[in-house]
């Protein structure tokens, strides 16, 4: 997959090439993740409105006498329209360098930045993700590997208990009720100091042993580069991650019976490779950049001045990155599965 477009530009959309053909492809379901992600839902989110409503361009056809299209083997496009976009809102930046933005680095590459809301950089750009995602959810769904994300920890406030029917039921799709209250209340108090907030997703994956490609391939390393892609996520970790420095081989390795693994500090996958447990990523999500407090920067003439960020921001990207980190493993194992499709077939013709 790739994606395409600006904040404040026409649309944003993306591009899946080698989606197998024939898979039928439910637009309703495309439509539920969707909405999960959409701005000016309240919460932490910002107030700028934005229908999402994906549009299919190329890659898919209806048969006669069948309701629903399939997908014909050829790339995929996507499309995006921005309805609600404030572009006035951004004039005042458009000579300088907000602090925790991508401002200085996208002029020291190209020479020109888009200062409208972050252009290219913005998070606008995951909706795009989150619409081939979800065509790569349909895709799993018929080898019987679903994820599953969640807020773990925000603003320093982390799950005591995790029972995931509760996801839906609040805001921040927090698998712990009393937490999300207690998040409520963080996001509310830190809104009145003009501040914002980071946190803590964990997602969660069914998949079958044996997909990766060793050596430089792997399915961890996959997974960690699809997951740092996405602009707010700072770290990631998978099983024991970072505990497992302090940990002895002995408490580390998981032991095997007959059965199975009797442990996953693994994460489900070793050597690269799915062992068949399930996978566990966490991703540590750095706080919106754009805050109303005063800080120190520089003009495009390097002088230096204080800069308040106006406009409609998120006081996190928590919870609406949570279906973003679903799209990215999403993809990721779709790659890894076509690819073992692929080996298993040359295997079975005797090549």
């Amino acid at each position: 997959m790739t994606t395409w477009g600006e904040s404040h530009g026409t649309a944003i959309g993306a591009v899946i090439d080698g989606c197998p053909p024939g898979l039928r492809i439910d637009r309703e379901e495309i439509d539920r993740e969707m909405a999960r992600r959409r701005p000016g839902q309240g919460g932490a989110s910002s107030p700028r409105k934005e229908p999402d409503a994906v549009e299919i361009l190329s890659g898919i056809f209806t048969p006669p006498g069948e309701e629903m299209p399939r997908t014909t083997g050829t790339p995929l496009s996507l499309v995006v329209f921005n309805k609600d976009a404030h572009s006035k809102s951004y004039d005042e930046l458009r000579d300088i360098f907000r602090p925790g933005h991508g401002d200085k680095t996208y002029l020291a590459k190209y020479g020109i930045r888009d200062h409208r809301g972050g252009g290219r950089a913005s998070a606008r750009e995951t909706a795009a993700r989150v619409a081939a995602g979800a065509i790569a959810r349909q895709l799993l769904k018929r080898h019987d590997i679903e994820v599953c994300a969640y807020t773990l920890a925000l603003g320093g406030i982390r799950i005591r208990t995790c029972d995931l029917s509760m996801i839906g039921e609040n805001r921040f799709f927090c698998p712990d009720p009393l937490a999300a209250e207690q998040m409520e209340a963080r996001v509310q108090e830190v809104r009145s100091q003009g501040d914002t907030l980071g946190g803590i997703v964990e997602i969660r994956a069914t998949c079958p042993a044996g997909l990766g490609e060793p050596v430089f391939d792997k399915l961890d390393a996959g997974l960690a580069h699809a997951l740092m892609s996405i602009g707010a996520v700072k770290g990631v970790e998978i099983g024991a991650g970072f505990a497992a420095a302090d940990m002895l081989g002995s408490q580390n390795n998981d032991p095997l019976g007959p059965d199975g693994f009797l442990g996953n500090n693994a994460g489900g996958i070793l050597a690269g490779i799915s062992n068949g447990e399930e996978i566990v990523i966490r991703v540590a999500v750095k706080p919106i950049p754009s805050i109303s407090k005063e800080q120190k920067t520089v003009n495009l003439a390097n002088e230096e001045v204080t800069i308040r960020v106006g406009g409609r921001h998120d006081i996190s990207a928590i919870p609406r990155i949570i279906p973003v980190c679903e799209a990215m493993v999403l993809l990721t194992l779709a790659d890894f599965l076509v690819r073992d499709m692929a080996v298993k077939t040359r295997n079975r013709s005797g090549i």
